[in-house]
């Protein structure tokens, strides 16, 4: 799992590559998000459009992560996840849990539209 944090606006964009899965992650997801929420930012797109695979601690890791920006008043979104990736988030009714795009400038325009404190 590799990831790279960049900055669009107000919105800081974190992009993943590789596996969201026990051994691999080893609770990396949660922490970037914390650091970040740590830092003041409340605009959160996690980019998964390179993530191949999920497991369930992949899914708690974001799971995590949506309740920690939720206490800090902050919105966390999903970018263009992989339909493997999307399928397990829907098997395991998770999907409508996370704002999900298709494309980072839909992505960009819905974070504009929204109004966080």
């Amino acid at each position: 799992m590799n990831f790279d944090v960049r900055k669009n606006g107000d919105v800081i964009i974190v992009d993943f590559s590789g596996r969201l899965a026990v051994g691999v992650t080893d609770e990396m997801l949660p922490q970037v998000i914390n650091e970040l929420l740590d830092e003041g930012h409340k605009k959160i797109l996690l980019n998964l459009s390179d993530v191949d695979y999920i497991d369930s601690n992949g899914l708690g890791e974001l799971v995590q992560g949506l309740r920690a920006a939720k206490r800090h008043g902050a919105s966390l979104r999903l970018l263009n996840p992989q339909e493997r990736v999307r399928k397990t988030l829907r098997l395991t009714h998770l999907l409508p849990m996370f704002d999900t795009h298709e494309s980072e400038p839909d992505a960009l325009t819905a974070f504009a539209s929204e109004q966080i404190a």
